[in-house]
């Protein structure tokens, strides 16, 4: 079956293609890789082949991460903060398995991680021609949009039938111009089995992240269960082990300064095709904006959580995901700076641009594209802090976000399957019902009082906030913001599952019949959110038509292809385990070791080390996982592979294709990575599978996941 759906030619753009040092390389592209040149022994093939088992099946998503299959029972490597929610969730002030770990003794004490799935790639076909062909002259760029929405939509549900078992996703490549259908197997029955404390997993938190060296040991270990007869299914006793078609040879004498390496993963979004226009858009408002509200949230959580373990577990999850976001904006504000990635932008488009005007066949098709693509910006420049804010309004409160959701789900449930938005069509309410419920397990409510009133009073400063009438009454002076926040929040039902499950069910003006007031303050926002909607699908009309033209007009100019920006589906990156610097007369050694996290102890958060670790360190407990160059255990390695989110979790494979690293991170100047890749500061961090054999097996004695993976202790 897989054989039948090989057709992709992603990266042409008619004109000979030309590979980058860089490049988040998707499937299709490996057979036009020199693997050899890059110090892999394998073929492409042996990484992908279409009709056979190759190492890709031993891939797969961990919800937004990337894992590996280390085992033919369905065990599965991935990062200590890819798993973070799941052990959060499982964790209370009396049972802390942040704090304390977790190691189940058996297949029956794993913990059910109910909003987690494992996706594992089958196949992929080029779509391009069908999706486009719904597109006819005259359309609005609306219309354009949900033309094309509902194009991939249907080949989605086409594709599901003709494949039962398998799910779909259209996938767009090159805005406006490819796209591609892949086909997945999705297995909704994941377990937490190890975990190390967040004193290992997160050795050095927001302090060290984004930052090299690094002595965090960012693993943990989960199951992928399937029903009896192999099929995907929800949790049940009676499910078995997942068993993978592969599952990747750990190798244990991992590598060494200088040696190839390359990653298999879900890289998620990135931006180096976007003009200069969105880069000065990204660093006027969206970042700083980011940074901002981030900064603000993170601090009312931490807060809230002082003095109150069960608090600090139920804002533990979310404070972590904002941190990270908010350390990366930051370093992505300080790259565009240092990097001059906006001017060096600039000067290409202007070059571009002189080609065009110069050329009496280009300038009547292609004259004015930048400048088009320019407009749509600054019109989202002006308008982003409005609309930003009114985004945060119903994310930053957890009520108002779980309110939004029901609010959405009920007028999308009224429509046409087809004409739903994604989370609400037939195919996949379920899953996004069972993401709602679980989120209510973390709702605090005096922390979405602090929420809530700090949003309204920073939209009560915005221009146009105070023209949608719904927030009229609630903006009126500080005072009235946090009065209007604690009588929404105390009178509010949605954080109860019972209510919400009742209220997914009903029609509108049955739930405005409950008197709910924050879900009747939803109610009256939500025409201003389905017109935010509605102005961003016409925003992506414009700029999928443009950047498609600017793409051809592009491909002319340089006479290369491109390798499209990343998007979540599977892609190949290569590099060498490689020092850097940083800074003039500043040189960073690519190897951190286990000596490296006793001297940043403090016995302080984040410097905390468990005593288990430092048993073993003083009693020299490292046989089989010592460096043979430093003489100690291998904590942390750093490589100039081409990585950003959704890469976290991805294996650090050898020449050979064994595992010998698990990636969690960049270093701050490699932050930048979204927008542009060089060879000079972009490296990618991961944990040396040394310390988390030694972690696993030595420190806390589960040794028969290391019987599991085939990897014997030295006696």
């Amino acid at each position: 079956m897989r054989g039948s759906l090989l057709v992709i030619a992603l990266v042409t753009a008619g004109v000979p293609n030309m590979l980058a040092d860089d490049g988040m390389f998707p499937m299709s592209e490996l057979p036009r890789v020199n693997l050899r040149e890059r110090g892999i022994e394998l073929t492409a093939e042996q990484l992908f082949n279409p009709s056979e088992i190759s190492l890709v099946d031993g891939i797969c998503r961990v919800n937004g991460c990337t894992g590996s299959f280390v085992s033919d029972s369905g065990l599965i490597i991935t990062n200590h903060h890819c798993a973070f929610d799941a052990i959060q969730k499982a964790s209370t002030s009396d049972r802390d398995l942040l704090t304390n770990g977790f190691i189940a003794g058996s297949r029956g004490e794993e913990i059910p991680a109910p909003d987690y799935q494992v996706r594992i790639t089958e196949n992929y076909r080029d779509i391009s021609a069908e999706v486009l062909s719904v597109v006819q002259e005259g359309m609005s760029f609306l219309e354009r949009t949900k033309a094309i929405e509902k194009r991939r939509k249907e080949l989605e549900i086409e594709a599901e039938r003709q494949h039962p078992g398998l799910r779909a996703e259209a996938a767009e490549m090159f805005a406006g111009r490819t796209y591609v259908l892949f086909l997945y197997t999705y297995l909704k029955d994941v377990r937490l089995v190890f975990a190390p404390p967040a004193s290992v997993g997160n050795f050095g938190g927001e302090a060290d992240n984004w930052e090299w060296p690094r002595h965090t040991g960012d693993f943990s270990f989960m199951r992928a269960y399937t029903a009896p007869d192999g099929s995907s299914a929800t949790w049940s006793a009676q499910n078995i082990p997942y068993r993978p078609k592969r599952f990747l040879r750990v190798q244990s004498a991992g590598v060494d300064e200088g040696d190839a390496v390359f990653l298999l993963g879900y890289p998620g979004r990135t931006a180096r095709h976007r003009t200069a226009s969105f880069l000065q858009y990204e660093s006027r408002v969206r970042l700083p904006l980011t940074v901002q509200l981030y900064q603000w949230q993170i601090r009312q959580m931490e807060e809230a959580g002082v003095g109150d373990r069960s608090v600090a577990i139920r804002h533990a999850s979310r404070t972590k995901s904002l941190a990270n976001v908010e350390k990366r904006s930051r370093g992505q504000l300080q790259g565009l700076q240092r990097a001059q990635i906006v001017e060096k932008r600039l000067q290409q488009e202007s070059e571009l641009q002189s080609c065009i005007e110069a050329d009496e066949v280009l300038r009547p098709k292609y004259g004015s594209v930048l400048r088009d693509i320019a407009a749509v910006y600054a019109e989202m420049e002006s308008a982003g802090p409005l609309e930003i804010h009114l985004q945060q309004l119903r994310q930053a409160c957890r009520a108002a976000a779980f309110g939004f959701a029901v609010v959405d789900a009920v007028h999308e449930r009224a429509k046409p399957d087809i004409e739903r938005e994604s989370p609400w069509m037939d195919r996949n309410y379920a899953q996004s019902v069972q993401e709602l419920k679980v989120s209510l397990r973390d709702w605090h409510p005096p922390t979405d009082v602090e929420m809530l009133s700090g949003m309204l009073r920073r939209l009560s400063s915005i221009p146009g906030a105070r023209q949608i009438p719904a927030l009229i009454p609630l903006t009126e002076s500080e005072q009235i913001c946090e009065q209007a926040a604690k009588r929404l929040i105390e009178g509010t039902r949605l954080g109860d599952a019972g209510f919400i499950e009742q209220s997914l069910g009903q029609t509108v003006d049955q739930l405005r019949a409950t008197k709910d007031p924050l879900l009747t303050l939803l109610l009256d926002l939500y025409s201003s959110y389905r017109q935010l909607r509605e102005l961003d699908k016409t925003r992506e009309g414009r700029l999928s038509r443009l950047y498609g033209s600017l793409l051809e007009v592009k491909g002319q100019f340089l006479r290369t292809g491109f390798i499209p920006d990343a998007n979540g589906t599977l892609r190949f990156t290569s590099g060498r385990v490689r020092a850097y610097s940083p800074a003039d007369a500043v040189v960073r050694t690519p190897i951190s070791t286990l000596r490296g996290v006793i001297e940043k102890t403090t016995g302080q958060d984040p410097f905390i080390t468990p005593e288990p670790v430092l048993r073993a360190y003083g009693a020299r407990d490292f046989k089989g996982f010592l460096h043979p160059r430093l003489g100690q255990v291998p904590v942390a390695i750093l490589y100039d592979t081409d990585t950003t989110g959704g890469n976290s979790g991805s294996p650090v494979l050898n020449s050979k294709g064994e595992l010998v690293g698990v990636n969690f991170d960049r270093c701050f100047e490699a932050t930048i990575n979204d927008f542009a890749w060089n060879a000079d500061y972009s490296r990618s961090i991961g944990v040396d599978i040394r310390y988390v054999l030694w972690i696993t097996g030595r420190v806390y004695g589960a040794t028969q996941l290391l019987d599991e993976m085939g990897v014997a202790l030295a006696e």
